[in-house]
């Protein structure tokens, strides 16, 4: 089975529209199938609505939004919304990926400080926390 990550929408930005370094590894393991990406269908409208903030306009290829919403599509598969966890978020847009994390105990990625500060309680839940995703053989997420 393959492990299953949480992608946060902001590192889903920079994996599929800024082509950020920092996230190669990650894309190249959804790429190979390495990971199991959980997501809802509430992750990829707030994703498509990212996607048409102005100032994200000047990133986008000629295309628009289609390009990232397809590999969205290619690589997350969609889950039921999941129940809320025991411990709640302070920025009420990124619960829905704590508890989904939660509820299949998975690796959650994310750069906001507010899911960050919670990886020490959510870590009890089985659910580890990074900014960015490294394979387990590398030791730990840079």
């Amino acid at each position: 089975m393959h492990a299953p990550v949480v992608i946060d929408t902001n590192v889903v930005l920079d994996l599929f529209l800024f082509e950020d370094p920092a996230s190669a590894p990650l894309r190249e393991a959804l790429e190979a199938g390495a990971l199991s990406w959980l997501a809802t269908a509430a992750m990829r409208e707030e994703l498509l609505r990212v996607l048409d903030y102005p100032q994200l306009a000047r990133h986008l290829c000629a295309e628009g939004a289609g390009p990232v919403l397809a590999a969205f599509d290619r690589h997350a598969r969609l889950a039921e919304v999941a129940p809320r966890c025991a411990f709640v978020c302070r920025d009420v847009d990124d619960q829905k990926f704590i508890d989904l994390a939660a509820a299949h105990t998975a690796e959650l990625i994310s750069k906001d400080a507010a899911v960050l500060s919670m990886a020490q309680r959510l870590s009890r839940l089985g659910v580890r926390v990074a900014p960015c995703w490294a394979p387990a053989s590398s030791g730990a997420a840079a």
